[in-house]
C-alpha cells in the first residue's frame, strides 16, 4: 500500500510555546545561578548586556548557566573542540517530538520513565538526554562513535546523578546507525538525531567562515535569540561532516530504520538544508513509511526543521502508547 504523503511543515517564526527560552537572555538571573558567567559579560553597541558569541569559552559558560538555572543540571562541561550546542534550538526539537506522541496519545503528552528515547550521536554534550529528562522525565539511550565523547557524556551523567535515566552506548561500527547498539528485544518511543550536514572538511571550514561573518554582522543586535542563530562552535570531524553530507547520512538512516520498523514508534532527524527535504520524503516513500511529518522550527532568523516517520498506522501507535501506560 502506498503510504500517505507527508504533512508539510507549518511556518513558525519563534520558539515552541513550551520552550523555556522565550525572548532575551536574562543575564541577571543567569549570573546569579552561575557566577562564572559574569567574566564573559560585555555591553553591546545597543547598550544591552550580552556575551561575545565569538568566544567559545563564553558560549560554554552561557550553556552551563542555562542548564543550571532552567534544567537543574549542576555540572556540565565538554572537551575543547567538541560541539557546543544552542540550548533553545535543541529544546525545540524535543518539544516537537512530544507533540507527536501527544497526537497518538489522545492529546496528552506522555511523561515519565515509561517513554524511552534513542539519541543517535549523543555527543560529548549529551544535550538531548539532559533536556528531555528534565522537561518530560523520559529515559534515554545515547549512542556515539567517538569514545572520547562517550566518556565526556558519561562524566556529565554521573556528576548529575542521572545514571538511572540516561544510558550511553559506544557505537563500534562507523557505518551503522541502529545496528550494533539497538538490541533485538528493545523498543523505543522516539529516535532523534542531529546529523553532520557538511560533505567534507573543506565544506565544514567554509561553513564556519560564513558563521563568523554572520556573527560580525549581527554583533550590534544585542543578546536576543534572534541575534545568535547558530552557536554550534567547535565540533569534531564526525560531528560536522561525513561522506556525502547530510543527505547521504539521512538516506542511510531511512534505510536502516526500515530494517527495524516495529522497534521505534517515531523515527526522526533534523534536516538543516531545505533542499534535502524533497529527497527525504522520496526515500521514505520507497522505504514504506506509513506516516511522515515535517515539523518547522525557528530561532530568530534561523529556520530549520525535523522530519519524523513511522512504519505503524494510527491504531498501532495508539495501542503502543496504551500498552506503555499499563
Amino acid at each position: 500500500m502506498k503510504p500517505p504523503p507527508g504533512r508539510p511543515a507549518k511556518t513558525r517564526a519563534s520558539l515552541h510555546p513550551r520552550n523555556r527560552h522565550q525572548g532575551r537572555y536574562d543575564f541577571t538571573r543567569l549570573t546569579q545561578a552561575s557566577p562564572a558567567l559574569s567574566e564573559f559579560l560585555v555591553t553591546s553597541p545597543a547598550d544591552d548586556t550580552s556575551i561575545d558569541f565569538g568566544n567559545p569559552d563564553a558560549v560554554r559558560a552561557l550553556n552551563r548557566a542555562l542548564l543550571e538555572l532552567d534544567y537543574g543540571i549542576a555540572h556540565w562541561d565538554i572537551p575543547d573542540g567538541y560541539l557546543c550546542p544552542p540550548v533553545p534550538g535543541r529544546a525545540d526539537y524535543l518539544h516537537g517530538l512530544a507533540d507527536l506522541l501527544a497526537e497518538d496519545g489522545g492529546g496528552t503528552i506522555p511523561r515519565g520513565p515509561a517513554i524511552r528515547v534513542l539519541d543517535i550521536g549523543v555527543g560529548a554534550n549529551c544535550i538531548y538526554p539532559l533536556l528531555g529528562h528534565a522537561d518530560y522525565g523520559w529515559q534515554f539511550v545515547g549512542t556515539e562513535i567517538d569514545a572520547t565523547a562517550v566518556r565526556a557524556a558519561a562524566a556529565i551523567v554521573q556528576a548529575n546523578g542521572l545514571g538511572q535515566a540516561i544510558e550511553l552506548r559506544h557505537q563500534p561500527a562507523r557505518g551503522s546507525l541502529f545496528a550494533g547498539v539497538v538490541h533485538d528485544d528493545e523498543r523505543f518511543d522516539l529516535s532523534l538525531c542531529n546529523p553532520p550536514f557538511h560533505a567534507s572538511a573543506q565544506d565544514a571550514a567554509c561553513g564556519s567562515r560564513r558563521k563568523w561573518r554572520k556573527l560580525d554582522r549581527t554583533a550590534a543586535q544585542g543578546a536576543t535569540h534572534a541575534s545568535t542563530p547558530s552557536l554550534n562552535f567547535g565540533g569534531q570531524a564526525n560531528e560536522l561532516w561525513c561522506t556525502g553530507g547530510e543527505a547521504s547520512f539521512v538516506r542511510r538512516m531511512v534505510r536502516e530504520s526500515a530494517g527495524i520498523p516495529g522497534q521505534v514508534l517515531w523515527f526522526s532527524t533534523l534536516v538543516s538544508k531545505s533542499e534535502h527535504v524533497a529527497d527525504v520524503h522520496k526515500q521514505l516513500r520507497k522505504a514504506g513509511a506509513r506516516d511522515v511529518r515535517e515539523v518547522a522550527m525557528a530561532q530568530g532568523s534561523k529556520q530549520s526543521r525535523f522530519v519524523a516517520w513511522t512504519f505503524l498506522d494510527a491504531g498501532q501507535r495508539r495501542a503502543w502508547l496504551e500498552k506503555g501506560r499499563r
